[in-house]
């Protein structure tokens, strides 16, 4: 691959991006990382040997630029992409890793046809193992749209869905992962009101999530038939699944989810009525 990626953002998500893509095999001379703050600027110039620089320098001499920032600080780097003049070999993609702002907020800021693409990523990325789900803007080719999803493959599974359905991937995966360490601190506190140390409740909680999710995602069988089989008639698990059910643990995940992807569809609605101009909290 010969293509220039700037990575505008040297936080955690910005730097499992970068840290992923170098594992994949893409040379550090084709990465660039903007980063202001100077002493993580320093940290990841010697740790991965990558070029750190201001945003308008990164993405002068890119084809994509990934936006990992704060909400807050999208209009600041979107008037300084409008700025920037094209490396002039390939059309500049922006691709924002950026909670809750639409694709209509950068197209409307950048240069008329700029090509957007917006990912909502989760934490898990920082393992290697997201869970992101892309939506292409309007001026997005299909080459380019392919692009994006095979560098975001470095650090996880992608899948692509219209932007109408943004809200619900921020309810199921984008904020899943606090599901599942919730599910986790109640096991945990569970196994230590039964005698357990908070060390071995820890233990056993933690790598039964793991080992659940990864039979999950390998055995090829549905979750109910996978739940089926380690519940007995009559016996503890059943016990269990009985007391979640009474205490109502579907009807919860249905309404705790409805409550993130409406809290999603407020927090766009809210940026496109502010305008360009607004800070924002998501």
């Amino acid at each position: 691959m010969t293509e220039r990626i700037a990575i505008v953002g040297g936080g955690k998500i910005g730097e499992a991006l970068l840290a992923g893509l170098i594992a994949s095999g893409t040379p550090t001379k084709n990465l660039v990382v903007a980063e202001k703050a100077p002493d993580r600027a320093a940290e990841i110039a010697e740790e991965y040997g990558v070029l750190v620089t201001d945003v308008r320098t990164a993405a002068e001499s890119a084809q994509y630029v990934f936006l990992a920032i704060k909400p807050d600080d999208v209009d600041e780097a979107l008037r300084t992409l409008a700025g920037a003049e094209d490396s002039g070999e390939n059309e500049r993609v922006t691709v924002t890793l950026v909670a809750g702002l639409p694709l209509s907020r950068y197209e409307n800021a950048l240069q008329a046809g700029s090509p957007v693409i917006r990912v909502m990523p989760n934490t898990p990325m920082l393992v290697n193992e997201a869970m992101s789900a892309v939506s292409a803007g309007r001026y997005v080719s299909t080459d380019q749209l392919s692009a994006v999803v095979g560098l975001l493959e470095t650090v996880g599974k992608v899948t692509v869905v219209p932007e109408k359905q943004m809200d619900a991937v921020t309810a199921v995966s984008g904020s899943g992962p606090a599901y599942v360490f919730l599910l986790a601190e109640a096991m945990i506190d569970a196994g230590v009101a039964l005698g357990l140390t908070r060390s071995q409740a820890s233990e056993m909680a933690v790598q039964t999530i793991r080992g659940a999710g990864i039979l999950l995602s390998d055995a090829g069988v549905s979750p109910v038939d996978l739940r089926a089989a380690v519940t007995s008639p009559g016996g503890t698990t059943a016990e269990a699944i009985r007391e979640f059910e009474a205490g109502g643990l579907r009807h919860t995940v249905y309404q705790a989810t409805r409550a993130a992807a409406a809290a999603s569809a407020r927090g766009a609605r809210r940026v496109d009525v502010e305008g360009s101009g607004a800070s924002n909290s998501v």
